[in-house]
């Protein structure tokens, strides 16, 4: 089993936040910075990232869930709220849905369940981008063509996963977002006790838009 690297900070009920693709717990300094005020913040880095090992399996979203339900074990962490964005979205579905009694409230960021739902536009280079990295052997070749593969392959995750959440859910994503916004509605729609909204802005609510992110987060969380 590996331990996950992670920055805390701040007093009182725990906040996880998990990173998109190819990312780090860094990227959560201005959630970080505005939580710890009111929160126990705790960012991850996900398996494979930042100055997370990798491990000696492959890295998929299942895989991260459960390094995820470990690493709240190995915190003594009974339950906690979440904060996914893009991938750490992906993750925290299927986590959610696997550990309903460890989720407060779930807030998902840029969420989508298949390649299928990111805009061709975007989803092309992307492509492109694994397919070069694949036919080169090493090392750095190799780890960049499986966390751009998280992004082309299955993800592992199904509508029945989002049936499955029982947690309060805010689907957040962009009005110019990456992921088509029927996909979004339908994560909204699916499950149970969700609501949606859309920010103004891309896919990177949280470090483009933090005003406006982090105070609708807030609001969703202090919600009765």
């Amino acid at each position: 089993m590996i331990s996950l690297a992670y920055k805390k900070a701040g007093e009182g009920k725990p906040l996880i936040l998990l990173h998109g693709n190819g990312g780090s717990s860094a990227d959560f300094a201005l959630q970080t910075n505005y939580f710890s005020g009111f929160r126990e913040v705790i960012s991850v880095d996900t398996r494979g990232h930042g100055n997370s090992p990798r491990g000696d399996v492959p890295m998929s979203f299942p895989q991260f869930a459960k390094a995820i339900l470990a690493f709240l074990d190995e915190q003594e962490i009974e339950k906690a709220d979440i904060i996914g964005f893009s991938d750490g979205a992906n993750t925290a579905i299927l986590f959610a849905a696997e550990n309903p009694k460890r989720v407060g409230k779930l807030i998902l960021c840029g969420a989508c369940t298949s390649p299928k739902a990111v805009k061709r536009s975007v989803q092309i280079p992307i492509e492109i981008g694994y397919w070069i990295a694949s036919r080169f052997k090493n090392p750095k070749a190799r780890k960049n063509a499986e966390i751009l593969g998280l992004m082309v392959n299955d993800f592992g995750i199904s509508e029945e996963h989002l049936r499955q959440i029982q947690a309060e859910t805010l689907v957040l994503a962009g009005t110019k977002d990456m992921i088509r916004e029927s996909h979004t509605k339908m994560i909204a729609e699916t499950i149970p006790k969700a609501k949606l909204q859309f920010l103004e802005g891309d896919h990177f609510l949280p470090m483009k838009r933090a005003d406006e992110f982090n105070k609708t987060v807030e609001a969703f969380l202090k919600e009765e």
